[in-house]
C-alpha cells in the first residue's frame, strides 16, 4: 500500500529528567523524575501521524543495541513500516531536563545516526509517498545528503530543520528550502536563520522567496504564523492547555499540519489542527505520550 508520509532523521533513545529546575553551571538541583522513550524529531512526526490514521513510514539507522531494539518496537507497535539499517554501535540518545514550567534543556549523541548514506536509502519506498518529512540531522555529511536526496525525490518535500539552525547558516539550508513544500520553524530557529529578525513575518517572506511554498512558524503559547506564495497568511491562536514538558512540541505540530494537507485543507484548517495535536502533545512528559488519536480529534470543529 503506498504510504502518504515517509520521515527521514535521526533516530534517538531519549532519557527525560524531570527536574527542580534547569541548574546553572557549578549548581546542584535534585531530579523528581525520569522518563525514557524512543524520540528523533521527524520519528515523533511520524509517530503522531500514525496515530492519526495516515499510513507513514521511517526510514533510519539504529545500533545493534537495546535502546535501538525498543525503538524498532516502538514503530511497530504504532503501525510505522520502516526501512532501518542496524549498524554496530550507538543507537543515538538525547538527554533532556525539564522543569515544573514546562521548558526543557536537551543533550544530543548522534551515535550511529552520522553514518546513514544516500545508498542506505530505499528510493521506490520514498517515491510512493506523497511527502517526505526530513528534520534532526545535525552532521555536514548527512546534511549533503538530505540536499541530494531533495534533488532525487518525486514526492513532496516537508522540512523541519530544527537544530540545523542554530548550527549552520541559511546559505547551508538553501537548497532543502528551495525545494520544500512546507518548512516547520520555531519562532526562535527562524530568527536564528534570518540573521536574528524578530519579526517572523518578514522572517517567513524570506524564505518564501527563497522557494518554499508554504512556511509555519510556531510560536508557543502564541499559536502558530502560516504563510504560503500565494499571498494566504493568517495568526492562529494556541489552544489553552496545561503545560508539562514542550518537548515535541513542534514535531506534533507538524504533524497535525501535514494531516490537513493530506485532508486537502488549507493553510488556515492545517494550522488549526497542527495548534491542536501539539496542545495534547505538550500536557504530558515526553515527545509522543500525549499524541491523540484520530478519533479524538472528531471532537473538535475546524
Amino acid at each position: 500500500m503506498r504510504k502518504e508520509v515517509i520521515g527521514l532523521g535521526a533516530l534517538n533513545y531519549d532519557v527525560l529528567y524531570v527536574v527542580e529546575r534547569i541548574a546553572k553551571g557549578g549548581e546542584e538541583v535534585g531530579i523528581i523524575d525520569v522518563k525514557k522513550a524512543p524520540g528523533g524529531s521527524a520519528a515523533n512526526t511520524i509517530v503522531a501521524l500514525a496515530r492519526l490514521g495516515v499510513n507513514p513510514g521511517f526510514v533510519g539507522i539504529v545500533g545493534n543495541d537495546e535502546e535501538g531494539e525498543l525503538i524498532l518496537e516502538e514503530f511497530r507497535k504504532e503501525g510505522v513500516e520502516t526501512r532501518l539499517r542496524k549498524e554496530e554501535g550507538h543507537t543515538g540518545a538525547a538527554i533532556g531536563f525539564i522543569d515544573a514550567r514546562g521548558e526543557r534543556a536537551l543533550y544530543i549523541l548522534s551515535g550511529v545516526n552520522d553514518r546513514l548514506c544516500i545508498e542506505d536509502i530505499d528510493m521506490e519506498f520514498v517515491d510512493n509517498a506523497r511527502f517526505l518529512h526530513t528534520s534532526s540531522f545535525v552532521n555536514k555529511e548527512q546534511l549533503e545528503m538530505q540536499c541530494e536526496l531533495a534533488k532525487r525525490i518525486k514526492s513532496k518535500l516537508s522540512f523541519s530543520p530544527g537544530m540545523l539552525c542554530f548550527k549552520y547558516g541559511l546559505e547551508d539550508l538553501v537548497e532543502l528550502i528551495e525545494r520544500s513544500e512546507v518548512v516547520f520553524l520555531s519562532h526562535r530557529e527562524l530568527k536564528s536563520l534570518s540573521i536574528k529578525r524578530e519579526d517572523y513575518e518578514k522572517g517567513a517572506e524570506l524564505l518564501l522567496n527563497i522557494g518554499a511554498k508554504i512556511v509555519c512558524v510556531t510560536l508557543g503559547e502564541r499559536g502558530c504564523y502560516v504563510t504560503d506564495s500565494a499571498g494566504e497568511s493568517h495568526l492562529i491562536d494556541a489552544y489553552p492547555t496545561d503545560v508539562v514538558d514542550t518537548t515535541g512540541a513542534g514535531d506534533a505540530f507538524a504533524a497535525g499540519f501535514l494531516f490537513g494537507l493530506l485532508h486537502e485543507k488549507g493553510i488556515y484548517e492545517s494550522g488549526k489542527t497542527g495548534n491542536l495535536v501539539a496542545s495534547f502533545c505538550i500536557r504530558e512528559y515526553g515527545c509522543r505520550k500525549g499524541l491523540p488519536y484520530k478519533e479524538t480529534l472528531k471532537m473538535f470543529p475546524f
